[in-house]
């Protein structure tokens, strides 16, 4: 009599905890794209330390990835410090090359004749010498795919910049990458996505206060 096979398991979610640097002093002022040597601003360690308590309370973090910048790493240090956890580097995590327009002030640029395409159809635009917004969201897509195979079933913690984190969001949500400007990235917010065998799943987004426990698919 043949014995009846026993029935695997579904693969379980990943769930990534996206997390922005925190405040600069450039913040809201400057475009400082992938220009080195900016760090956080006191606000931006306070956020830092903050986000790392609320990280903290979740159960398990099985990795925590950081774009290779400054801030973004000075973001991620008291994560790892409050969970005797070391930072990985991921270069997929970068902020988008702005090319000629990286160091610029915001004001002036939103007075250039391009800033109404940034904003309202970004999927057009690249910067002049750096990368476009559309090659900025595969990039950063393809990262966590990769980060997201590493560590299946597990909750892993990825420090970025407010554009991928915006575009990785728009993807998971199936919004087209015109629209992903209407999506809000706070300094030290927290925005996490469940990536299932049938595909992302956006449990919070911007999310600055309260406890992430409850971060889980319904």
């Amino acid at each position: 009599m043949a014995t009846a096979k026993k029935k695997q398991a579904p693969p379980s979610s990943t769930l990534i905890l996206l997390v922005r640097h925190g405040q600069t002093p450039t913040t809201g002022k400057i475009l400082p794209g992938r220009a080195a040597g900016l760090h956080l601003a006191d606000a931006g360690v306070q956020q830092a330390h903050r986000v790392a308590e609320r990280i903290a309370e979740l159960p398990r973090i099985d990795a925590i990835y950081a774009s290779p910048l400054e801030r973004a790493r000075e973001t991620a240090a008291p994560i790892a410090k409050a969970l005797k956890q070391r930072v990985k580097i991921d270069k997929g995590l970068l902020e988008c090359d702005f090319g000629d327009w990286t160091g610029a002030e915001l004001g002036k640029l939103m007075k250039k004749p391009e800033w109404s395409t940034v904003q309202k159809a970004p999927s057009t635009f690249r910067f002049p010498n750096g990368e476009s917004f559309t090659e900025m969201q595969t990039r950063m897509v393809t990262a966590l795919d990769r980060i997201r195979a590493a560590h299946p079933g597990g909750t892993v913690v990825c420090v970025s910049h407010a554009d991928p984190i915006k575009a990785a969001v728009a993807h998971a949500m199936g919004t087209h990458l015109d629209l992903f400007q209407r999506i809000v990235i706070g300094t030290c917010s927290v925005s996490a996505v469940a990536y299932s065998p049938h595909g992302p799943i956006v449990l919070t987004v911007n999310s600055t206060g309260g406890s992430l426990a409850d971060l889980r698919p319904s």
